[in-house]
């Protein structure tokens, strides 16, 4: 899927010099001449944002300002103000680069594909600390653990133990080997509590899918987790 850039300038033919380059390079391209029309397009979903600074109605660094907490996408100011307290006011607001007019197009989408695939690495590392079996999902981040929309609230424990089953699917591990992993080798106690564990984690996430069975016991040998 082509990556789409909103650019924001009542410059027009900037704007059409700037808008034909782009599509040359296959970016889907929406545009908006000033402050207010840029809200118009936010809808479209833009992966990145070219915001001029001096524009009707709201200039960029009150457009910025204010779409900030709805969009979470790269946004390069465009200014003919050069100075320090300019630059850092755009990064102040919300801005992820600013560029000083004239420009020069090469460097315009040097720094575009550069803001991209940062984007594109920090989404695959969120992406793969989230851990999904079919509405099941473990953020590794946050320590949380759903079911839908739902929350499973599992403590710090009983969140590790369940991690290590989740990670390796189908894997049988022993009451020992679970509390050997997730304990350690020095810890003190039995392998037993590991039983009261597993009854707990069953015990919360039959709260939410009680139709569910995710966590099983090969009798004999041990736990594990449950994948079809």
């Amino acid at each position: 899927m082509r990556e789409k850039i909103l650019i924001a300038d009542d410059e027009r033919e900037i704007v059409e010099f700037m808008r034909d380059a782009l599509q040359d390079d296959g970016y889907e391209v929406s545009v908006a001449f000033d402050g207010k029309e840029v809200f118009d397009r936010l809808g479209e979903t833009p992966d990145l944002i070219i915001l001029d600074i001096m524009m009707p109605h709201l200039d960029g660094l009150e457009v910025c300002q204010a779409i900030r907490d709805r969009v979470s996408c790269p946004i390069l100011f465009l200014s003919a103000r050069s100075n320090e307290a300019d630059r850092i006011q755009g990064l102040a607001v919300g801005g992820d680069d600013y560029i000083v007019k004239p420009f020069s197009m090469q460097e315009l989408k040097a720094r575009i594909r550069a803001h991209l695939r940062r984007e594109q690495r920090s989404h695959l590392d969120h992406q793969q600390k989230l851990l999904h079996h079919g509405d099941l999902t473990m953020d590794l981040d946050s320590h949380q653990v759903f079911y839908q929309n739902l929350m499973i609230p599992l403590t710090s424990r009983e969140f590790e133990l369940f991690r290590l089953l989740f990670m390796h699917p189908n894997q049988v591990f022993s009451r020992e080997q679970i509390y050997e992993k997730i304990w350690g080798f020095d810890s003190e106690g039995e392998a037993a509590t590991i039983t009261e564990h597993i009854k707990n984690i069953r015990a919360k996430l039959a709260c939410a899918a009680p139709e569910k069975t995710f966590v099983t016991t090969v009798w004999g040998v041990g736990y594990r987790f449950e994948r079809k």
